[in-house]
C-alpha cells in the first residue's frame, strides 16, 4: 500500500516562501500521478498542482500559477511544492495524493485514492 508523508509546513509572513515535501513509499513517484491539495478552515479542499507520472509534466491552479512550482526527485521518492510570494489566502492544510489510473495528472481531488495526513501552512504578519 502506498504511504505518503508531507512535511515542510510552518508559519511565514506574507511574501514569504515554503518548500513542502511529499515522501512516498514503497513505490517510486514516477509510477504515480502526484497532486498537491489544500484546505482552509471552513472551505472545501482545492487542487493546487500536480505532476504526471509518465512525463513529469506539471499542472497548476490559476490561483498559484507563477508563484508555486512542483518538482520531483525520483531517486528520493519525493515530490516537492515550492511556494513563493505567499499570501494569507494560501494558508491551510496541504495534502499530497497519488493515483495511477489516468495517463495524465489532474488537480481534481476525486481522482485520487491515496492521501497523506497533511502539513499546515500559516501565512500571517
Amino acid at each position: 500500500q502506498l504511504r505518503l508523508v508531507e512535511s515542510g509546513g510552518g508559519s511565514v509572513q506574507p511574501g514569504g516562501s515554503l518548500n513542502l515535501s511529499c515522501a512516498a513509499s514503497p513505490f517510486v513517484v514516477d509510477y504515480y500521478n502526484i497532486g498537491w491539495f489544500r484546505q482552509a478552515p471552513g472551505k472545501e479542499r482545492e487542487g493546487v498542482s500536480c505532476v504526471s507520472a509518465n512525463d513529469g509534466r506539471a499542472t497548476y491552479s490559476d490561483l498559484v500559477t507563477g508563484r508555486f512550482k512542483i518538482s520531483r526527485d525520483i531517486a528520493k521518492r519525493t515530490v516537492y511544492l515550492q511556494m513563493n510570494s505567499l499570501t494569507p489566502e494560501d494558508q491551510g492544510d496541504y495534502y499530497c495524493a497519488a493515483e495511477n489510473k489516468y495517463l495524465d495528472c489532474s488537480i481534481s481531488a476525486s481522482r485520487y485514492r491515496d492521501w497523506g495526513r497533511g502539513t499546515q501552512v500559516t501565512v500571517a504578519a
